[in-house]
């Protein structure tokens, strides 16, 4: 990725947050990536790292339509994916038709390979290997994440073996903001 595709990414996610009133703690730890593709317009996140702590995490991220990401599991992290504004769509993989998981704190069996749509307040609890991806429905989409510890550079395992979790930076411009990967 270009910096400058990185700064106008984090310019755009900030403001969307003040518009809907997520004031980011100082000093947020952002993160961009476009999962190593290329093309952070349809393979991309924008996430603010708001709680680091070694037995859970929280991060806030922001999703343009149609930008997906790609489909993962987690070995050790389990997390509550909670749309805040917008529509978000979740999709799951797995061999059996449907995965048992909570959706808004109740159990439901989520159909896979069909596109689970959360509101804005509605949320999903992601168990230890299930297979996710996602993307927003609107025209973006602001994500709570809540999970237990994280490990971005070694707990994410992608179907997709040229997914890489961090983005290699071409420095185009100066750096709006420090992020975790630098």
């Amino acid at each position: 990725m270009k910096r400058s595709e990185i700064n106008a990414a984090v310019i755009e996610a900030r403001d969307a947050f003040l518009k809907h009133g997520w004031i980011l703690p100082p000093k947020p730890r952002w993160d961009v990536t476009d999962f190593g593709l290329g093309n952070f317009a349809r393979y991309g996140l924008v996430l603010v790292n708001l709680a680091e702590q070694p037995e859970y995490c929280e991060k806030v991220m922001f999703v343009k339509r149609k930008q997906e990401t790609p489909c993962h599991c987690h070995k050790n992290k389990k997390e509550d994916i909670i749309c805040r504004w917008g529509r978000l769509a979740v999709q799951l993989q797995s061999a059996s038709p449907a995965v048992r998981l909570q959706i808004n704190g109740e159990a439901m069996d989520v159909p896979a390979g069909q596109p689970l749509i959360l509101s804005a307040g509605e949320r999903i609890t992601l168990v230890r290997d299930v297979r996710h991806a996602f993307w927003a429905e609107s025209e973006y989409a602001i994500v709570g994440e809540v999970s237990t510890a994280n490990d971005d550079s070694a707990d994410n395992y992608f179907d997709d073996s040229r997914v890489g979790r961090f983005s290699k930076i071409e420095e185009d411009e100066s750096a709006v903001v420090k992020l975790v990967s630098d």
